[in-house]
């Protein structure tokens, strides 16, 4: 080590020094390349994505109308209707949203501001993972085994509800415990600093900030959890129905399960029936994402 007034020159020791490129020409290339990629990445998603819909809507939407909403299942297609799958798929989003949006944001908060760094909620927290990624039928044998035959629920709307629940429950809680996690430390001492306990920080000050990341998890999770089929079918979902389902109780029935038997039948007029009830799966979809969207902006703005 060498010393020159007050600048000290310290050796370079083997294996520490980065390769960079001092070439800033080849470092514009490199990045205008990379560039160009992604964006015809992305352009080559939503070209297809675009033919998918156009292609959907030109075959459904001549098909959809008032009383393809409001008519009951037939062996006809010209008499077939989307009522009694609509009203499932709608008490089956309810069931989930109540079920499984408080139980993932309660779980992401306990995890993140109550539990201690032990065994045990190591183990929780690695399960929580693995469970996000686990195929959507093992959830189906599992309601089948659980809540259809246990528990007595039956092939129920509610035993439906209640697998899709678990179906998307990790998602929720892996996607508020990030938003949890985000809140600045300095936002927690500074209420502990005034007198506030830990719930009423929670409560007035780390959930508020963080319910907007929560609620992008949880839209998320019911997109994917209104177009499941998999779980359904392996529960004994109803693909005919002729009667509209009155209560919890009733059997289940969905649009993807009603959307399955129709492509699965052959002639051309349960292709366009199918496609008028994919629309439709679309239209419930968005409504939904559109509802929870703004409430995430509500909250974001009073934050």
């Amino acid at each position: 080590m060498s010393q020159s007034g007050t600048e000290v020159v310290r050796p370079r020791e083997p294996g520490t020094e980065k390769d960079f490129k001092t070439s800033t020409g080849t470092r514009h290339v490199l990045d205008k390349i990379f560039t160009a990629i992604i964006f015809v990445a992305t352009v080559i998603g939503l070209v297809v994505l675009a033919v998918l819909l156009i292609d959907i809507a030109r075959r459904g939407l001549p098909a959809l109308n008032w009383g393809f909403l409001t008519g009951l299942g037939s062996a006809d297609a010209e008499d077939a209707g989307l009522l009694p799958p609509l009203v499932g798929s709608l008490m089956l989003l309810v069931i989930v949203v109540v079920v499984a949006v408080p139980l993932g944001i309660g779980a992401a908060v306990y995890l993140e501001e109550y539990a201690s760094d032990n065994w045990l909620n190591r183990i929780i927290e690695i399960n929580i993972s693995n469970l996000a990624g686990v195929p959507s039928i093992i959830y189906g044998l599992l309601g089948l085994g659980v809540f259809v035959y246990v528990l007595g629920f039956g092939k129920s709307i509610l035993s439906g509800g209640l697998i899709l629940s678990l179906l998307i429950l990790p998602v929720i809680i892996i996607a508020t415990r990030e938003s949890v996690r985000a809140v600045p430390n300095s936002v927690r001492e500074g209420a502990y600093a005034l007198g506030a306990t830990q719930w009423e920080t929670i409560r007035h000050h780390v959930l508020p900030m963080a319910l907007p990341g929560a609620l992008t998890g949880s839209i998320l999770a019911l997109s994917r959890a209104i177009g499941e089929t998999a779980p359904l079918i392996a529960i004994g979902a109803v693909p005919y129905m002729t009667f509209v389902p009155t209560g919890l109780g009733s059997d289940i029935t969905a649009i993807p399960i009603q959307i399955y038997n129709w492509v699965s039948q052959p002639g051309d007029e349960f292709q366009a029936i199918a496609a008028a009830g994919i629309v439709v799966l679309m239209a419930v979809l968005l409504a939904a994402n559109a509802g929870a969207i703004w409430l995430r902006n509500r909250f974001q703005r009073r934050n």
